[in-house]
């Protein structure tokens, strides 16, 4: 399996653009900080610069981990992974049956709706449950929890569209 580093980088983009709409003060960004207990003076500052730039890197992570999720062939080939000489040789043995299992198969489930499917379960199953736990310790709101998922079942389902459709 190769890494579609396009893909990866296109999928980065998302939470980035998504958080510029959702958090945006017109749109749930006041209401977001108002459950977060943020001001708009806590938001401005030096360290913005930071702050996205370890957006990014940390955008582009998620955006790499999610072709683990949302692409089935390369749960396929991780378990071949010990055997990279034998696959080397395609007219016999492992590497025959893997090049026509890829050949056969290498394209199923690539499309932008499973990845986005993919992507979605992981943000409810993943994500949800991250936020969650964390906001119930720090006492936030259900809203909060509510509006910071959304953020990123929506971020999630997009980034995992892109890498699935994107070979």
């Amino acid at each position: 399996m190769h890494i579609n580093i396009l893909a990866v980088l296109a999928a980065t983009l998302v939470p980035i653009v998504m958080g510029f709409i959702w958090y945006n003060p017109k749109t749930l960004g006041g209401a977001w900080m108002r459950e977060a207990g943020v001001t708009r003076e806590m938001m401005q500052g030096k360290s913005m610069a930071l702050v996205f730039v370890l957006s990014f890197v940390f955008s582009f992570m998620l955006a790499f981990a999610m072709q683990m999720i949302v692409i089935h062939q390369v749960h396929f080939a991780s378990m071949l992974m010990h055997h990279q000489q034998e696959l080397k040789d395609t007219t016999q043995g492992l590497g025959a049956t893997y090049k026509d299992i890829m050949d056969k198969y290498g394209n199923e489930f690539r499309t932008f709706k499973h990845g986005a499917l993919h992507g979605f379960m992981a943000s409810v199953f993943v994500i949800l449950p991250v936020i969650a736990i964390n906001a119930m310790f720090e006492r936030k709101s259900w809203k909060y929890i509510w509006i910071s998922w959304g953020y990123w079942a929506i971020s999630f389902l997009v980034m995992g569209g892109i890498i699935s459709c994107w070979p």
